[in-house]
């Protein structure tokens, strides 16, 4: 295998490996990262017995990205405030023309799914991501891990229980959530804290993700009221020459705001039953970087 021809059949798998590598981490600069080491070790080795490129490669950057997460958790770092995951652009176009198979990959880079992720352990966290997100077989994953086939099973049951008592199950039409989020937008934006309480569950969470390192909540607030009032004194100070465009981040249609032409915070709701359930904003600049291109 020339390096030329090596190199075409990394860039065929490099959308797969990359998802993989993003949703064991949460964040795309080690997610890149693994990826590159994962192109080092491809083009570095002797590839003459390999049958199936993508499985070796898979395999690899699973390998790569659990020592990654491993290292992360043994350095104990600390984060201020709440945690969300670098929006990550999800626009799969005809790469993925099945439905059921969009909505499963949609789902597997969800805040909602991601943030409970953080809770499991890297081989719990590996299992999940290659068998609900990628369909997997337990036999390929067990092989994949160098663990037995039982042992593999047990993991994943216990992630998906984990998975399942902790994620909230919301609406993931589309069209629904972006009308709410616009009529939300709308409501902000009028100062209409009855037109935007309207639209809120009674229960409702907003999760802002700073970093300490511009303004938002340090903590979750929770309540309709709560979430309405902070959301209308934000929209009262206003962001210096802001605009905004509408995308497709993690799944779901979000609102990229722009001040100046440069990112300044993406806005999601998860939306059930006709209402907004949960609001994530992430105004971390150093989370942005890979959207100033969409600008």
């Amino acid at each position: 295998m020339t390096t030329e021809t090596a190199t075409d059949v990394f860039e065929e798998h490099r959308p797969v490996l990359q998802g993989v590598a993003y949703r064991m981490l949460g964040r795309l600069a080690d997610a890149e990262d693994v990826v590159q080491e994962a192109w080092l070790r491809w083009s570095g080795a002797d590839r003459s017995g390999v049958r199936e490129p993508r499985g070796y490669l898979v395999r690899v950057t699973t390998r790569l990205a659990i020592d990654r997460l491993r290292q992360i958790k043994s350095r104990g770092e600390t984060y201020v405030g709440p945690w969300l995951p670098e929006p990550y652009v999800t626009d799969f176009g005809d790469a993925v023309p099945d439905t059921a198979e969009r909505a499963v990959l949609a789902d597997s880079v969800s805040y909602a799914v991601l943030v409970v992720l953080e809770s499991l352990s890297p081989l719990e966290r590996a299992v999940f991501v290659l068998r609900e997100a990628f369909g997997y077989p337990y036999a390929e994953i067990a092989a994949m891990l160098e663990r037995g086939e039982a042992a593999v099973r047990q993991l994943a049951g216990r992630a998906r229980k984990h998975v399942d008592e902790r994620r909230p199950r919301y609406d993931v039409d589309p069209v629904q959530r972006r009308d709410l989020t616009e009529r939300f937008l709308a409501a902000a934006a009028d100062g209409d804290l009855e037109g935007l309480l309207a639209l809120l569950a009674p229960e409702v969470r907003l999760v802002g993700d700073s970093g300490g390192k511009s303004r938002a909540p340090l903590r979750v607030l929770e309540s309709s009221d709560k979430v309405g009032r902070f959301l209308l004194g934000a929209a009262r100070k206003g962001i210096p020459d802001s605009s905004f465009r509408f995308l497709e981040l993690n799944g779901g249609p979000a609102l990229l705001v722009l001040s100046g032409g440069r990112p300044d915070s993406v806005l999601q709701l998860d939306v059930a039953d006709g209402r907004v359930q949960t609001v994530y904003i992430v105004r971390n600049p150093d989370k942005l970087g890979s959207l100033v291109g969409l600008a």
